[in-house]
């Protein structure tokens, strides 16, 4: 055997680098309850106060002359949150009835629509919305900030705030009329 093998000390992982892998377990362990806590959740349900969100949108797709959207602006006033995608075929099935209500509600004021696009790219939304010719306000969820504050599952999903900010409904999956966007809506309004 080889004396000097025998004397050589054992080097162990440097103090600084056993703290640096100590606080990135931590981290990420935090980070895995926090994820936990909010799958646990569940969806935002009925009588929820809606935490103020904002969202760029579009160009072209502007709302009173606004690239964003503030949610806490439109305090007083029904709005409507729509979660689409242009890959996603059940949103194909609504977009003309959300367009039709659009239309139907937006000269009065007192309601707001605006288009939650998905995990998306621009030129596929763009695409979709000239396909259809949506005329609402509409923008990209950038990193996924606000389908994770309403807990989406997928898409499409709709909610309606009411004017003091509490959601009264969530329709998940596509609508089939127009009738039954308005049958939402018109209660919220009284």
């Amino acid at each position: 055997m080889n004396e000097s093998t025998l004397s050589t000390p054992r080097r162990g992982v440097p103090l600084w680098a056993q703290i640096i892998i100590w606080v990135s377990l931590l981290a990420l362990l935090g980070i895995v309850a926090v994820e936990l806590n909010r799958s646990q959740q569940g969806q935002v349900g009925r009588g929820d106060k809606i935490s103020n969100f904002t969202m760029p949108l579009f160009s072209g797709y502007e709302l009173n002359g606004q690239n964003q959207f503030n949610l806490a602006d439109y305090h007083g006033k029904v709005v409507m949150v729509n979660f689409w995608a242009s890959w996603c075929k059940p949103c194909e099935q609504e977009a003309a009835d959300l367009e039709q209500a659009w239309q139907f509600y937006r000269s009065d004021g007192r309601v707001v629509f605006v288009g939650v696009d998905y995990v998306d790219t621009e030129p596929k939304a763009r695409a979709y919305l000239a396909k259809f010719s949506i005329t609402f306000p509409n923008g990209p969820d950038l990193g996924t900030r606000v389908s994770q504050l309403f807990r989406i599952k997928g898409v499409p999903e709709t909610y309606f705030i009411d004017p003091q900010g509490i959601l009264q409904y969530a329709q998940i999956g596509p609508f089939s009329s127009v009738d039954d966007i308005k049958s939402i809506i018109n209660p919220l309004l009284k």
